[in-house]
């Protein structure tokens, strides 16, 4: 079962549910709340939102909307206003955000789920706006996210940014540190500039060599950084 089918059911009233829904245990709470219908309307209203982050909603994010959202047919029409009116501007979709992020910060999987139907709807028309990508890092910050937890989710979707730093070293978001710590040394050792010039290359390649050496020693602090830990020489 997919999360987003997991929150869906969840819903219970507003949502087409067949049966009733098991409880989820402490271990499985990457849903919310069975009756917590303003989770329901604060999602609709950051669906819509997300629609609306690059100025034009497509009919593309209005079908994807609808894929993630199955209303109950005595819903829809609720659902749909719902929709029309969040859609007519992206302002105030921060307190959508925070609203959810606050209550289930505990939930990380369930603010993952929402982040991730969020990208479903940007990539609707198959193309995703620096504008759509600022409004899903800021849904992502209120949730409580880190940067590289965005980027993770980001990859997820769209592939790796050639500016990850995780990107320009080859190793996951998720990767232990001292796998990074290995792979900054081997990628350090086998690009310095000194050993490219040693290894027969052209003195014309030491130049190109230094820049590369930069973004992996870059990369490498900017992993550090994020992680708590102190830059220092390795």
């Amino acid at each position: 079962m997919s999360l987003w089918t997991q929150l869906l059911e969840s819903g219970k009233r507003l949502f087409d549910i067949d049966g009733e829904v098991e409880a989820l245990s402490p271990e499985e709470e990457c849903a919310p709340d069975p009756n917590d219908v303003g989770f329901t309307a604060a999602v609709i209203g950051l669906g819509a939102k997300m629609a609306a982050a690059d100025g034009v909603v497509s009919d593309e994010e209005i079908m994807a909307f609808s894929r993630v959202f199955r209303a109950a047919p005595e819903d829809a029409d609720a659902v749909r206003r719902v929709f029309n009116l969040a859609r007519r501007t992206v302002r105030g979709y921060e307190s959508y955000a925070l609203k959810i992020g606050r209550k289930y910060k505990a939930r990380p999987c369930l603010l993952e789920g929402v982040l991730d139907g969020l990208f479903h709807i940007a990539m609707a028309d198959g193309v995703v706006k620096e504008e759509e990508l600022q409004y899903l890092e800021t849904v992502s910050r209120a949730f409580g996210f880190t940067d590289a937890t965005f980027r993770r989710i980001r990859a997820s979707h769209l592939g790796a940014d050639r500016d990850d730093p995780y990107h320009v070293l080859g190793v996951s978001h998720d990767a232990d540190f001292e796998v990074i710590r290995v792979a900054y040394r081997k990628l350090m050792a086998d690009n310095h500039p000194d050993r490219v010039v040693t290894n027969g290359a052209p003195r014309e390649f030491e130049a190109a060599a230094h820049e590369k050496a930069a973004a992996i020693t870059s990369a490498y602090a900017k992993i550090r950084a994020e992680r708590g830990l102190l830059v220092q020489a390795d």
